[in-house]
């Protein structure tokens, strides 16, 4: 990212609308501000060897280290700590981060990343649980993303990084190939994923956007490799021709820009910064959401159901009203950035959709919405498919008008904030 693409994406016109309501995230991309793994190692533990701690003492530290970041972060955004090179340079270790890899890979010997809460022991590769994957992460593609919403992928793209395997089962999933084929892709070290962010934010992209299938399976592996982004000063060409066996950009691409935009990639000239994106259907456990809360930079969750059964009759996920909103509530509460997605569905506007809305209404209203009118028939919900099921026959077509319409009505009634993310779509249109 040249310099002047670099304040092209901070004087778009959308920040007018989005500027105060992301400023974390607004600071962090156009890199007046450093992302938060950078400051979660600048915080050392009091623990000398993790390895040797139990995991109540990991996580009584981590508690009491997240005090440490949240008076650290204040200070930084107040600009009261101008200066966290030297902070980071110093070098102390372990780290928080540190600390959040350790408690990772302790989670993943009794799995509890998400609310199926199977305690599996993923790191023996014995038995599985809902995701079915063992402690090896596989990423089926990463690329510039040109169809993000435009805060997110900007001038330069969103750096996704997709995911196999998901620990819902959403028969109308558009994913299918990588959320449903747990093997697709390539096996990924922490290192290796590291390089595909680095990769990506060097590139211009303006964050990194982990995404799937479903992040929170790999919760692991992605924060260790969080904690290696800064370890980069020439890519390794071996592993760079590894993975860019499965980035869908041109091959080339990298070697033509990254020296070019490679300033756009550093805090304060030294610091390789890089904001974080989780994009995730939020039914995460509680634990994986406060590993979570010292690293991301926003967060992007999806609310499809509403509180009746269509979560269970859909995507077989019991338990989801309560999670989501609940993980909601403390993202919210924790006065976090965030954006909440949610797909209009065919015959699912009263069930889903209206309670979806209402919800938001009443426990976040001024958070952004991006009401998504996109869905089509996918997966086992597609009539021309050989996977088409006839059970998913009320959502085997796209919305139709009238639906998309009344849903973004109802929206603008509630007084939620989501016309601004319509800024490309013909509001006109919907009569808005």
């Amino acid at each position: 990212m040249t310099k002047s693409t670099a304040r092209q994406f901070e004087s778009l016109k959308i920040w007018e609308s989005f500027k105060d309501r992301l400023p974390w995230y607004f600071a962090v991309s156009t890199n007046h501000m450093p992302a938060k793994y950078l400051i979660a190692k600048c915080i050392p533990s009091n623990l000398d060897r993790l390895s040797s701690a139990n995991e109540k003492e990991l996580w009584n530290e981590h508690i009491l280290l997240t005090e440490v970041f949240l008076d650290k972060w204040k200070k930084v955004r107040t600009r009261e700590m101008p200066d966290l090179s030297k902070a980071v340079a110093g070098g102390h270790h372990p780290s928080l981060l540190d600390l959040s890899v350790e408690l990772a890979n302790r989670m993943l010997t009794h799995c509890n990343f998400c609310r199926w809460n199977c305690k599996v022991d993923r790191s023996k590769g014995t038995r599985h649980g809902t995701c079915q994957l063992e402690s090896t992460s596989r990423v089926g593609s990463y690329f510039h993303h040109r169809g993000e919403e435009l805060i997110f992928r900007g001038i330069g793209g969103s750096g996704t990084i997709f995911f196999t395997s998901c620990n819902m089962r959403c028969s109308f999933c558009q994913n299918g190939d990588i959320s449903t084929d747990k093997d697709n892709g390539i096996p990924i070290t922490p290192s290796a994923l590291a390089l595909m962010a680095w990769q990506l934010r060097m590139e211009g992209c303006h964050n990194v956007n982990w995404v799937g299938g479903e992040p929170t399976i790999h919760l692991h592996t992605i924060v260790e490799a969080i904690n290696l982004l800064d370890s980069f000063t020439k890519p390794d060409t071996r592993q760079l021709k590894y993975i860019q066996s499965v980035k869908s950009d041109d091959g080339n691409y990298y070697f033509d820009s990254w020296q070019t935009n490679s300033e756009h990639a550093f805090y304060q000239g030294q610091l390789f910064n890089c904001p974080q994106l989780w994009n995730s259907n939020f039914f995460m456990s509680q634990e994986a959401m406060h590993i979570l809360r010292n690293i991301m930079d926003v967060w992007l969750p999806d609310f499809k159901f509403g509180p009746g059964k269509c979560a269970f009759d859909i995507s077989r996920t019991p338990w989801y009203w309560e999670t989501v909103t609940g993980n909601l509530k403390l993202v919210h509460e924790w006065g976090e950035d965030m954006v909440i997605r949610h797909l209009i569905m065919p015959n699912h506007i009263e069930c889903c959709t209206k309670p979806v809305l209402e919800w938001i209404a009443k426990n976040m209203p001024e958070v952004p919405v991006n009401i998504m009118d996109q869905y089509h028939p996918d997966n086992l919900c597609d009539p021309e498919s050989s996977k088409y099921r006839e059970r998913y026959n009320d959502i085997s077509r796209a919305c139709a008008p009238e639906e998309i319409s009344l849903s973004y009505q109802y929206a603008k009634e509630l007084g939620l904030n989501f016309e601004p993310l319509l800024y490309e779509k013909s509001a006109a249109f919907y009569e808005l």
